[in-house]
């Protein structure tokens, strides 16, 4: 019987001292030569497959990301992998093989992005560009300390060009309050777009800047690029992660603070999620109204309390943080998981010194009360 696992590293290893790549025809040859048993045709195309599997790509896990719609898969050792598709997490029926082979993918991965992955660092995150204009943002954790077996997550970052009127023709937002959302924009209302992990906020926030008077430049900041509005003078800045020297990063505080003299009319920021927020709520109060950002909460209330420890990363106390907040952000939008697929949910307005939240909106209820802060954004 043929020892698969055992021919496919000798043939990895024998490639690699060679300085060109191999033909398919040269691969099959030296299978034969090194299989050490006599090999059948099935054999080597199984040799093949998993040669090319363990180099190209995410391996076997490609076809999950073909699957329509997926936007996270999660692998939680090598019989237990997932993926999302917007509607919560859902078991398949890929078996990955072995531990072993768990583990070279994830090392794998991991050196693709220019990271180390060994038992003396066990865990590492990086992103991959794709051919079709995706990006992977990678996490891997070795066992032990992953106690189900090697961990890997992937997260598909595809660009995200979507328009509201797209938004609405598959229900994410209603009809009814897609007036209000052009409102915030025609008002040049700043607005923060909240909600969970995968729920579609970067979507939402790029189909709102399409909205924007196309004599309005933009200035994007994000860690990955996924915002790629419709909008003819957008200016897209991606931050930079240090090398493994430790040397060589660029932070999205940094950008944002080379942004303000790049003539913006509206600042966005892909999401908030520490020191930069000190420098967009401050450019926000010096004339660019209009500006936009993504952080991670469950409701509109959460909010003030999470801009507090966002800010707290940057040295801003918390006086100065509502006196910021309370002049800088107008408006927030709710982005939600539901059975239906990721829909807007909430939309509020915030309000006083102390910054409080107030829903004026939610897909359950419809339009709350209105009142003088509110009836702009619903006529």
């Amino acid at each position: 019987m043929v020892d698969i696992d055992g021919v496919v590293e000798a043939v990895q290893r024998i490639i690699a001292t060679q300085k060109e790549a191999p033909t398919s025809a040269e691969i099959a040859s030296i299978v034969r030569e090194h299989a050490g048993v006599i090999i059948s045709n099935e054999d080597i195309v199984t040799v093949l497959r998993r040669l090319r599997s363990d180099s190209v790509g995410v391996g076997p896990l490609e076809a999950l990301l073909a699957t329509p719609g997926v936007t996270d898969v999660l692998v939680n050792g090598h019989h237990s992998v997932w993926i999302d598709r917007g509607r919560g997490v859902e078991k398949t029926d890929l078996d990955l093989g072995s531990e072993d082979a768990v583990r070279r993918l994830a090392t794998r991965l991991a050196l693709t992005c220019g990271r180390r992955l060994d038992d003396a660092q066990p865990f590492a995150d990086g992103r991959i560009s794709r051919d079709d204009g995706s990006v992977l943002r990678i996490h891997a954790m070795l066992a032990p300390l992953a106690e189900s077996g090697t961990c890997i997550s992937l997260r598909v970052l595809r660009q995200a060009r979507l328009t509201l009127d797209d938004l609405i023709h598959n229900g994410t937002v209603p009809e009814d309050i897609a007036l209000a959302l052009r409102n915030i924009i025609t008002q040049r209302r700043s607005f923060l777009v909240v909600g969970g992990t995968g729920t579609g906020k970067t979507t939402l926030l790029s189909a709102l800047l399409t909205e924007v008077p196309h004599d309005q430049r933009i200035v994007c900041i994000e860690d990955t690029a996924e915002l790629h509005p419709s909008h003819p003078s957008t200016i897209n800045l991606v931050s930079r992660q240090a090398n493994v020297e430790g040397a060589g990063a660029v932070t999205m505080a940094d950008l944002l603070k080379q942004s303000l003299r790049m003539r913006p009319d509206r600042l966005v920021v892909g999401e908030i999620r520490g020191a930069e927020v000190v420098d967009l709520l401050a450019a926000m109060n010096t004339g660019h109204d209009g500006g936009a950002g993504t952080i991670h909460a469950n409701s509109i209330a959460e909010v003030p309390a999470r801009m507090e420890a966002l800010a707290a990363t940057g040295g801003l106390g918390r006086m100065a943080l509502h006196s910021q907040l309370a002049a800088a952000v107008d408006i927030v939008l709710v982005m939600k998981h539901t059975a239906s697929g990721r829909r807007l949910a909430q939309l509020g307005v915030l309000q006083g010194n102390p910054v409080t939240a107030q829903v004026v909106w939610d897909i359950d209820h419809g339009v709350y009360e209105e009142n003088e802060a509110t009836a702009w954004l619903m006529h």
